[in-house]
């Protein structure tokens, strides 16, 4: 909650965060538990601690200027990049290009309808990811009403609700490549570019890919912060 709250602005970049004591109230419990968290927000960048001046929120650039998307759980991948928006355009319905088909295992037969857009943090400020979004033709109708210009729903929330479709296994696999000139003009960013390709599958209980989204990130305006726990 506390990671969710920086990433969303809740908190002044460089102003003081909540002492140990106002957490340990505020969420009813133990100084270990707030310990902890406050270790792993500081593990990803987000907080500052320093001994005898309390702890503060990192500004955005303190954390390279990029946009940090958490991932340690399902709940957090799906909640992609929150504080940016994308508007969707159809562009089509076809087989699944055969670049993204050969990198999935599970089979990718029949048509694909794809919808692409730009994600940005705000209008006219610099892309943070070029993005596309792949939907199997047996969701049927359902591919038909969804609504490109939500802001509060994504597409993969849309169409568990209008499908009636679940996501028993999300995949995800991240290569840094090469951007190429199409790719270049779309992100704003020289041809040849480092860029962080993300390929995520949505996949129901009977192992079939219904879902699936290919993201690319200018390499200095995103970040994945990840925390593990180690087992003792």
């Amino acid at each position: 909650m506390l990671r969710e709250a920086i990433l969303a602005g809740d908190f002044a970049d460089g102003g003081q965060f909540p002492t140990e004591t106002v957490l340990c109230k505020q969420f009813d419990v133990s100084r270990f538990t707030v310990r902890e968290a406050l270790r792993r927000l500081e593990a990803e960048g987000l907080i500052q601690r320093k001994r005898g001046s309390g702890t503060t929120v990192q500004p955005a650039a303190a954390r390279g200027g990029a946009l940090h998307q958490p991932l340690s759980n399902v709940g957090e991948i799906l909640q992609y990049a929150r504080g940016s928006a994308v508007v969707y355009r159809p562009a089509g319905t076809s087989p699944l290009p055969s670049d993204i088909a050969e990198q999935i295992a599970p089979s990718t037969s029949g048509n694909w309808t794809m919808f692409s857009g730009i994600r940005q943090q705000d209008f006219g400020e610099k892309p943070l990811a070029a993005t596309a979004a792949y939907f199997h033709e047996s969701l049927g109708d359902a591919i038909e009403n969804l609504d490109l210009n939500a802001s509060s729903q994504t597409l993969f929330s849309q169409i568990e609700q209008l499908a009636g479709v679940s996501a028993r296994t999300v995949t995800q696999d991240i290569q840094a490549i090469a951007a190429d000139k199409d790719m270049a003009e779309k992100l704003d960013v020289p041809e040849g570019s480092p860029v962080l390709q993300i390929l995520r599958c949505y996949i129901d209980a009977k192992g079939r890919v219904f879902e699936i989204s290919v993201n690319h990130h200018p390499g200095d305006r995103f970040a994945y912060a990840m925390h593990i726990d180690v087992d003792s």
